[in-house]
């Protein structure tokens, strides 16, 4: 019996049981519990811990009984600081109405897509890109159409003229993140303003991940849609601490939205997680304010994660490096003679203990690829890339 025809004999919603099962965890399960010395790079985190000022703040919070129902956007301390952090960022004033706080960048997004997207409507998705974002769409019966984007001379790079030939009457919202992942591609503001002027024309919604927004190599911060957007804008740009303040497992994110959509957001959060921890919430305006130069030696670290990985790359006549990332975590490797990325991750991962995720994960036209998370020690990664070396030569 099949994964999908087990759901339906407990009667699973139909959407929700055609949604392939498989991931990275559940593809790798039996061999990462078999497999000793491995080195896993398959997943979007790091292996830099939380800052202890971020610790020493929960602390302190639940110690002096934040430990409370929170308001649904989010504490008023929390949405004061990241309304100035923005406004700070992009040089012209965020309100505070405009942030709400989430239980993450996943529900930040789940939403979004639950708030903009009902059965039978479809959400343009540039690729290739983290592929929650299209499960979060097929939850709640909509059609996922995929965009993708092009590789050349000049990096990855979007063509609106086709996201725009991707819409029809149907079309809710057009997603897309940058910085990207696995990318590392950043869109610049002509072509982001080009989506702006698309979806204002086409009356539809954008929603931008930028929650690697503070990892632009050589840059304070990527370009935001928040620059040249205006408050009103269908524009709902979502963010996360995981990433550049090293706080994955506390699950702390954030929307920036209209300010005639606080109520909404309110409602939609009071109906799924009731509203976010404060003391987790304490402790996000603690990283805010006290966690600059943490930030910059996040973006320096995975940068020099980037330099070592392609560097070891560069000297192996199978890999591919096509477009060296601007932001992010992450390299985006193709292999010569790979077709079938689910096999040689399989494959790569038994013969050295090296977890790499498949490309086909992030998209259609994306079998060629491995992504590699560079956010490590340097020396895991050297001692990771001489691994892969008889794979790739």
């Amino acid at each position: 019996m099949t994964f999908a025809s087990r759901l339906a004999v407990h009667r699973i919603r139909q959407c929700i049981s055609e949604i392939p099962p498989d991931n990275i965890a559940s593809m790798i399960k039996g061999a990462f519990e078999a497999q000793e010395n491995k080195i896993p790079l398959w997943y979007g985190e790091g292996d830099v811990e939380t800052p202890s000022f971020v610790g020493r703040a929960v602390d302190d919070a639940i110690r002096t009984g934040q430990t409370f129902y929170s308001h649904q956007n989010g504490t008023p301390e929390l949405r004061e600081v990241l309304a100035h952090y923005h406004s700070t960022l992009i040089g012209k004033q965020v309100e505070t109405e405009r942030i709400t706080v989430t239980s993450g960048g996943m529900p930040a997004i789940m939403l979004a897509v639950q708030m903009l997207v009902g059965e039978g409507d479809n959400v343009v998705v540039i690729d290739p890109v983290w592929p929650n974002l299209g499960n979060a769409v097929r939850v709640v019966g909509g059609e996922v159409r995929s965009v993708k984007m092009d590789l050349g001379k000049q990096g990855w790079t979007v063509d609106p003229e086709r996201v725009a030939t991707a819409c029809d009457e149907r079309t809710k919202l057009i997603f897309y993140a940058s910085p990207g992942n696995p990318t590392g591609a950043v869109l610049p503001h002509s072509t982001q303003l080009q989506l702006l002027s698309l979806a204002r024309y086409r009356g539809l919604w954008i929603v931008a991940d930028e929650v690697y927004g503070r990892m632009a190599f050589g840059q304070f911060a990527a370009p935001s849609i928040l620059e040249i957007a205006g408050p009103e804008d269908r524009v709902i740009v979502v963010n996360s601490f995981s990433k550049s303040w090293a706080m994955t497992g506390w699950r702390l994110g954030w929307v920036v939205h209209p300010p005639s959509l606080a109520s909404t957001f309110a409602m939609m959060t009071q109906y799924t997680s009731t509203g976010t921890a404060p003391f987790l919430q304490h402790s996000g305006a603690v990283a805010i304010l006290e966690g600059e130069p943490f930030v910059a030696w996040m973006r320096d670290y995975c940068e020099r994660g980037v330099d070592i990985v392609c560097s070891a790359l560069e000297t192996m006549p199978r890999a591919r490096i096509r477009a060296r990332p601007s932001a992010a975590m992450y390299v985006l490797l193709e292999v010569d003679g790979m077709p079938d990325s689910r096999s040689a991750f399989i494959e790569i991962f038994e013969r050295t203990g090296v977890g790499l995720a498949p490309g086909s994960f992030f998209g259609p036209g994306s079998e060629s690829f491995l992504r590699i998370c560079v956010c490590r020690q340097p020396g895991v990664l050297q001692e990771a890339m001489e691994r892969l070396r008889p794979i790739f030569v």
